[in-house]
């Protein structure tokens, strides 16, 4: 089931937050689980059973690591047993494949992969790993089953912590406040995904989905930086609704994006793209191999990216890609503090990170080399069959402005109400207050300034609140239309 889709905001969702907050306290927990593992089975009924299995497995780990003298055998099992699942469903196939291409004699194993298998494969790795490093285990099989299966963050994350929400499975909060500002982080993070991101996606599988051979350097470039665009203004509308949901059921989730295409270096770029996913591998991998303490630094990051371009996906295209991000972070590293001017090295970045979406979109080597000539004007003859004008209609025009505007200034906005982030920075101007002070008769100080500003900015600040939630019906309603009247509706880290 996906986000974006009638089904799941007219049915699912309403049916159930009303069930959720209808029963007791004590029953919340497995009408999520419920409805969590319903919304996984809609669209993969069989893999379900796939990730029923690797919830008892961690949970019996733990159980086990908690309690034995000897941890360390069965953390190693725990690991291999959550890698080795991961490894059959998501790689299997194409190490099979490639072994068959050496060897026509060994036969190729064709297995489905099911979603999200790499996301609560890291969270129950996650589990089992915390509760090693003292973490209390869940005693509850149902609330590590919640944790692991919780529908919002599922199938494309972000990557959840059992440290990080851990009391929150029994302890969480309640109110209007946070209902709406889930609801407001949903919706805005729809609008991203059906407006923009799928706008994007359709103009970049147009250009990149068509003949390199006639294809001109500037529709090249074009197509990069629409799947550039799409990628992000996908994968982080899919975090803001997550968070969003979350909130809806009491749950904080942390941030899986801070502008990352603002980034000066590939290095800073790492640190503001999926963070949750960064911060997994620095915790749970870099820093146990040695971090930048011990052994040899640049293998430590060189096996990082390796990892992290194998997590995303089980072809040769993701490998590289992990590695070409892996040797820019090396080589930033050895130059040590000398930087480029910032705007030149947002230039740099931005080149480095598009190219290596271009391969991540096309995965396939040999293609990718054909597609980086015509980005270089390297290819092989002059005919063109369309210009870049042809592809470059208004309409696209508008999207394409909309959505960069959106990537590089709005999208700081969407993680606080406008009246909050007004009231702070309200409360900072007048901390000092207003000096002309009088007395009342009793020779008591007032400051009569002050609490005529205060009445103004409180009618204001709700003046604002009033209007951005009717802007936010609004916006849902062109969402409706947009889903209504679209049958392009990608989610692209669904295959991860």
């Amino acid at each position: 089931m996906v986000f974006s889709t009638v089904i799941f905001l007219c049915a699912f969702l309403p049916i159930t937050i009303i069930a959720y907050y209808l029963v007791p306290k004590a029953c919340k927990n497995y009408v999520l689980l419920l409805a969590s593992l319903f919304f996984y089975a809609w669209g993969e009924p069989k893999a379900v059973f796939v990730m029923l299995a690797s919830i008892l497995c961690n949970y019996l780990l733990g159980l086990g690591i908690a309690t034995m003298k000897q941890k360390k055998p069965l953390l190693c099992l725990a690991l291999a047993t959550n890698l080795g699942i991961l490894f059959v469903f998501k790689y299997l196939t194409f190490a099979t494949e490639n072994l068959h291409r050496i060897s026509e004699g060994i036969p190729v194993i064709q297995i489905a992969l099911p979603i999200g298998i790499s996301f609560y494969t890291f969270q129950g790795l996650s589990y089992v790993i915390d509760v090693y490093r003292g973490e209390a285990p869940q005693k509850n099989p149902f609330s590590l089953a919640l944790y692991i299966s919780m529908f919002p963050q599922l199938i494309a994350g972000p990557i959840v912590r059992y440290a990080d929400v851990s009391r929150q499975l029994t302890l969480r909060v309640h109110d209007t406040q946070k209902f709406y500002e889930g609801a407001r982080r949903f919706i805005l993070g729809l609008a991203k995904k059906v407006i923009l991101a799928n706008q994007m996606g359709a103009l970049a599988d147009l250009i990149m989905e068509g003949d390199y051979a006639v294809m001109s350097t500037p529709a090249a470039w074009l197509g990069t930086l629409a799947y550039t665009l799409q990628i992000y203004l996908d994968f982080s509308a899919y975090s803001d609704m997550a968070i969003g949901l979350g909130k809806l059921f009491g749950f904080s989730f942390k941030e899986n994006f801070d502008m990352p295409y603002l980034s000066s270096s590939v290095r800073e770029f790492w640190r503001r793209w999926h963070m949750s996913l960064s911060g997994w591998f620095r915790d749970y991998l870099y820093i146990p191999l040695g971090g930048s303490r011990t052994g040899n630094v640049y293998l430590n990051l060189f096996v990082v990216f390796l990892a992290t371009g194998i997590w995303h996906g089980a072809g040769w295209g993701f490998l590289f890609w992990g590695i070409w991000h892996g040797l820019f972070v090396i080589a930033e590293r050895l130059l040590g503090k000398r930087h480029l001017p910032k705007a030149l090295g947002w230039i740099y970045t931005m080149v480095v990170v598009m190219i290596g979406w271009t391969l991540f979109r096309i995965v396939e080597i040999g293609p990718f080399f054909a597609y980086l000539k015509v980005l270089f004007g390297l290819r092989a003859g002059t005919f063109t069959a369309f210009g870049l004008r042809h592809y470059l209609t208004n309409q696209r025009i508008f999207y394409l402005i909309l959505s960069l505007l959106v990537s590089l200034v709005f999208d700081r906005w969407i993680k606080e109400p406008l009246a909050d982030r007004m009231n702070g920075r309200g409360n900072e101007e007048t901390k000092g207050g207003i000096s002309e002070d009088s007395k009342n008769e009793d020779g008591k100080k007032v400051n009569s300034k002050s609490e005529e500003a205060k009445k103004v900015s409180e009618g204001l600040l709700y003046g604002v609140d009033l209007a951005e939630k009717l802007l936010l019906l609004l916006l849902l309603a062109v969402c409706f239309i947009y889903m209504i009247n679209s049958t392009y509706n990608p989610f692209i880290y669904f295959r991860f």
